[in-house]
C-alpha cells in the first residue's frame, strides 16, 4: 500500500495500515511535517519526502490519496493509466470499523454543523468520535481507539474517492460555487460531487438537506439516492425535518420540539441552517429533545468562524478568517446586528461581489483591504462606502480599524477571498488578527 501525502490524513492512514498488517509506503512531494516524520518512524513504517519515486509507488496495490493532490497530478495520472486502486483516508478507515457514520458535507457551514453535531452527541453521554476534514483523522482513531460513531466532515475532494463508504445519516449543508478548477469550471460537476455523500444509501438511512438552495435540488434530481429525504428551511413549512419561524425552530424528526434562537450561542441566518441541520441529526440519534435545548446554549464554534475575539473600547472584533469565499462573507455580513468595519481582501478567486452590495450598503461604514490587489474591492464598493483603504498585514489592518471604529461597532474580519498573498493560510492569517486586536 502506498500513500500519497503525509499530513493528519496521510498519516492517520499509515498507522492504521500497519496496525492492519499492510505493508506501508508513505510518500509526500513536499516536506513532512516533524510531528508525522516521528510517528511514522515510531511505526517503522518506510516514507519519503520532497519527491515521488515512481518504481515504489506504481507497484502498489491500493494508493491512499491525500484530498489535497489534485487528479492532473503526473503520479495520479500514471496510477490511473494502471488501474490501480485509489482512494480516500476515509474509504480506508471505513473498511475496518462497525461504527455508524454522520458525514456532514457542503459549501459552508460543514465545520459549524460537524462541530455542533459532535457536540450535541458527545453533550447527550453518546459514545462519538469527530473526525474527516477537521480534527484528528478518521483512520488514526479507528486505529486506536474505539467509538460507536463518527461525526465526519467530508470535503468534495474527499468524496470523489469513496467507493463503499456510507453515513447512516448525510448532511449536504449547501451548495455555492468553489474550488471550480477542480471541476473543469462546471458548478454540475462540483454539485455532483457533493451528492456522492448519499450514493451508497439504503432506505433505512437518512439525507438531510437544503429545500432552500436551489443547486442542490438540482443536483438531487440528476443523482438518485435510497436515503430518505429530510428537508429543512427558512422559507416554507416542512412536515418532516425543520424550518422556522420568527426565531423559533420547528423540530419534526423521531421527537416535535421548537428551539428558541434568542438563546443560541450562535447567530444569523446561516447559523439557523447549521443548528437545523444538526438537530435533525442529534434527534435521529435518539437524542432527547431537553439534551439538544441545553447543549445549544454552551456550543462555541470553531476557531476562525465568526470567532469573537474581544471587545476593545466598546467595540467587537470578530475573526472570521475561515470565510474564503462570497458566500461566506455574505453570511457573516448578515449575522451583524450593528455598524460593521470589514476587513477583506486577499486572493480573488474570480469573485462576484454583487450579492455583498445590499448588505455592504446597509451594514458597512468602511472597508479595510488586506491583500496585495485590491482593485476589484475597490471598483465593487467604492459607490456602497465612504471609505476604502489598503493595508498590508494583519496588524495594520486592525490599526486602521480601531482608530476608525466607534463604541458600538463590530470589527469584521471576513475576506471572501485566500490568504496566499499574505499569510500561509487562513488559520495563519487569523490568528494574526488576534494577535493584533490583542495588543490595542
Amino acid at each position: 500500500m502506498v500513500i500519497l501525502g503525509a499530513g493528519e490524513s496521510g498519516t492517520g492512514a499509515a498507522v492504521l495500515g500497519a496496525a492492519q498488517n499492510w505493508d506501508v509506503f508513505v510518500s509526500d512531494y513536499g516536506k513532512i511535517a516533524p510531528k508525522y516524520q516521528d510517528e511514522l518512524n515510531l511505526h517503522n513504517i518506510a516514507w519519503e519526502q520532497e519527491k515521488h519515486t515512481e518504481e515504489k509507488i506504481l507497484n502498489a496495490d491500493c494508493i491512499i490519496k491525500s484530498p489535497g493532490i489534485p487528479d492532473k497530478a503526473p503520479i495520479v495520472k500514471s496510477a490511473k493509466a494502471q488501474g490501480i486502486e485509489i482512494i480516500d483516508e476515509l474509504e480506508f478507515a471505513y473498511r475496518y470499523t462497525t461504527a455508524k457514520m454522520i458525514g456532514i458535507t457542503g459549501t459552508n457551514g460543514k465545520t459549524t454543523t460537524t462541530l455542533l453535531t459532535y457536540h450535541l452527541l458527545k453533550q447527550a453521554g453518546l459514545n462519538v468520535g469527530l473526525a474527516g476534514n477537521i480534527g484528528r483523522s478518521l483512520a488514526r482513531q479507528v486505529a486506536q481507539q474505539s467509538y460507536d460513531i463518527y461525526v465526519v466532515e467530508i470535503s468534495s475532494f474527499q468524496l470523489d474517492y469513496l467507493d463503499k463508504f456510507t453515513c447512516e445519516i448525510a448532511i449536504l449543508c449547501n451548495i455555492t460555487p468553489d474550488h471550480l478548477d477542480r471541476y473543469n469550471y462546471r458548478i454540475e460537476n462540483y454539485a455532483d460531487s457533493k451528492m456522492r455523500i448519499a450514493r451508497n444509501q439504503t432506505p433505512e438511512q437518512h439525507f438531510i438537506y437544503c429545500a432552500d438552495n436551489e443547486l442542490t435540488l438540482e443536483a438531487m434530481a440528476r443523482n438518485p439516492f435510497a436515503g430518505r429525504p429530510v428537508p429543512f428551511s427558512l422559507t416554507q413549512t416542512c412536515t418532516e425535518g425543520a424550518y422556522v419561524q420568527g426565531s423559533q425552530i420547528h423540530i419534526h424528526s423521531k421527537e416535535k420540539f421548537t428551539l428558541d434562537m434568542q438563546e443560541f450561542t450562535l447567530r444569523g441566518q446561516h447559523n439557523a441552517y447549521n443548528s437545523m441541520a444538526a438537530s435533525i441529526a442529534a434527534s435521529l440519534m435518539d437524542v432527547r429533545k431537553e439534551s439538544i435545548r441545553e447543549s445549544f446554549g454552551n456550543f462555541q464554534n470553531a476557531e476562525h468562524r465568526l470567532e469573537f475575539v474581544q471587545k476593545v473600547g466598546g467595540v467587537d472584533y470578530i475573526n472570521d478568517s475561515k470565510a474564503t469565499n462570497v458566500n461566506s462573507a455574505w453570511y457573516a455580513l448578515e449575522s451583524m446586528d450593528r455598524p460593521v468595519i470589514w476587513i477583506a481582501g486577499g486572493i480573488d478567486k474570480g469573485n462576484n461581489y454583487a450579492d455583498l452590495k445590499p448588505l455592504v450598503k446597509g451594514k458597512v461604514k468602511m472597508i479595510v483591504c488586506l491583500g496585495l490587489d485590491n482593485i476589484k474591492l475597490h471598483q465593487a464598493f467604492q459607490s456602497d462606502v465612504d471609505l476604502i483603504i489598503n493595508t498590508g498585514s494583519a496588524k495594520e489592518a486592525v490599526h486602521v480599524a480601531s482608530r476608525m471604529a466607534e463604541a458600538g461597532d463590530a470589527v469584521l474580519l471576513s475576506p471572501a477571498c485566500a490568504s496566499f498573498d499574505l499569510f500561509d493560510s487562513y488559520e495563519d492569517r487569523g490568528r494574526q488578527f488576534k494577535e493584533a486586536v490583542r495588543n490595542l
